[in-house]
């Protein structure tokens, strides 16, 4: 079992930057590929970013490369989401979660379904101001 509780979410103005914290609790994390997700009032949850249990392998939606970074540390059960360059269309609800790969990596298909997803946080807000 893991649970996942995000913080770091906060308002901003457009350009500025915002680091998202997911802290996991239980001994499997460090197993986990971990994602990020957000949902905008109104809209469907989408996919963010992912990263793989070793880091070696990173995917990103084609509207953050190069303006978000995900990490993680595996020592701290931590992953993180860097936001740099925020635009007022990334305002939304950012959730974490955990999926089991097998310890193998996929492609992006795999990675951007939520449904691949075992475990969620609670989210956290984030607004960008024009």
């Amino acid at each position: 079992q893991v649970q996942l509780v995000e913080s770091g979410g906060g308002l901003v103005q457009a350009g500025g930057s915002l680091r998202l914290s997911c802290a996991a609790s239980g001994r499997a994390f460090s197993s986990y590929a971990m994602g990020w997700f957000r949902q905008a009032p109104g809209k469907e949850r989408e996919f963010v970013a992912a990263i793989t249990w070793s880091g070696s392998n990173i995917y990103y939606v084609d509207s953050v490369r190069g303006r978000f970074t995900i990490s993680r540390d595996n020592a701290k059960n931590t992953v993180y989401l860097q936001m740099n360059s925020l635009k007022p269309e990334d305002t939304a609800v950012y959730y974490c979660a955990g999926g089991d790969d097998d310890l193998r990596p996929h492609g992006i298909t795999w990675y951007r379904s939520r449904y691949q997803y075992d475990y969620w946080g609670q989210g956290t807000q984030v607004t960008v101001s024009s």
